[in-house]
């Protein structure tokens, strides 16, 4: 991979992005197995940082969190997932897995750097507690408890920020990811059959021209036969708005090479961040 640009005055390289659109099923071992698989195919495609869907060990099912929940010590999911990223050299964003801490389940996100450590914990914000009559009526809260923090975090390839599926409709906290300095924001989520359609993309490319960063959407596979039916279609966006990969319904890997001069380029060009009036508003992290 050549050399393309000196940001914050250290030499980087073109980043490659590769997106596990996996089908999960209700059997943690095959899951694991799956992701740790297209893992490795990804790796060796040369991909940088490798991103899987949320819930990616366990179905979506309040059910199913209890069952497969795992406390980050002694996580079988984890451990596969620090290994391979120290095996293969590789940022791993986890998607989410069920996290036991303390009396409580989180919707969590473990970032694995290319030595296999986590450096970034991401637990879901927003609880996606809806009801659309005659439709989907899901409630996380039945058995899930909210965090409180935001994610940002340092790597090799720039400042990265994770959000997790309902997340995405809150552009407050994107924009508070924006001003601490992301330039690549991760949004592992499994957006329905009801909302996908309406909402999926309208919101990644939205999320990713208001704040100008690049956005990466990571979805399961569509799998007819869980009792929550993921959308798909996974999407790699650009500050601009352009798709630069997108996955279908099925289980499949889609890839993107991301350039940082890009945003700065669009930053510089259209300058929204700066143009702000924080003199008459602002977003404030609490």
């Amino acid at each position: 991979m050549d050399l393309i640009n000196i940001h914050r005055g250290v030499m980087i390289e073109k980043i490659k992005i590769a997106v596990c659109q996996m089908k999960v099923v209700d059997n943690k071992e095959k899951n694991i197995e799956n992701a740790v698989n297209m893992i490795k195919e990804a790796a060796i495609n040369l991909s940088n940082i490798i991103i899987l869907p949320e819930m990616f060990n366990c179905p979506y099912d309040n059910q199913k969190f209890l069952e497969y929940a795992e406390k980050r010590s002694n996580s079988k999911t984890l451990k596969y997932i620090s290994r391979t990223a120290r095996n293969y050299g590789v940022y791993i964003v986890a998607g989410s897995i069920p996290e036991s801490y303390k009396n409580n389940i989180y919707n969590s996100s473990f970032t694995f750097n290319n030595h296999g450590q986590i450096v970034a914990v991401h637990r879901k914000l927003h609880l996606f507690d809806i009801e659309i009559p005659g439709s989907i009526i899901f409630k996380e809260s039945d058995t899930l408890s909210a965090g409180d923090n935001l994610t940002v975090f340092d790597s090799e390839y720039g400042k990265i920020g994770v959000a997790i599926c309902y997340d995405m409709r809150f552009p407050e906290i994107f924009r508070l990811m924006a001003v601490d300095g992301a330039e690549l924001i991760v949004v592992p989520g499994a957006f329905n059959m009801k909302t996908g359609p309406d909402h999926w993309e309208v919101l990644i490319r939205s999320r990713a021209v208001d704040n100008q960063v690049f956005m990466v959407a990571a979805s399961p596979a569509r799998n007819e036969e869980l009792s929550y039916v993921a959308y798909g279609n996974s999407m790699i966006v650009n500050p601009w708005g352009d798709v630069l990969a997108r996955a279908g319904s099925h289980e499949e890997m889609i890839y993107a090479d991301i350039e940082l001069s890009e945003l700065e380029k669009v930053r510089r060009e259209l300058p929204l961040l700066k143009n702000r009036r924080t003199d008459i508003y602002d977003v404030i992290k609490k």
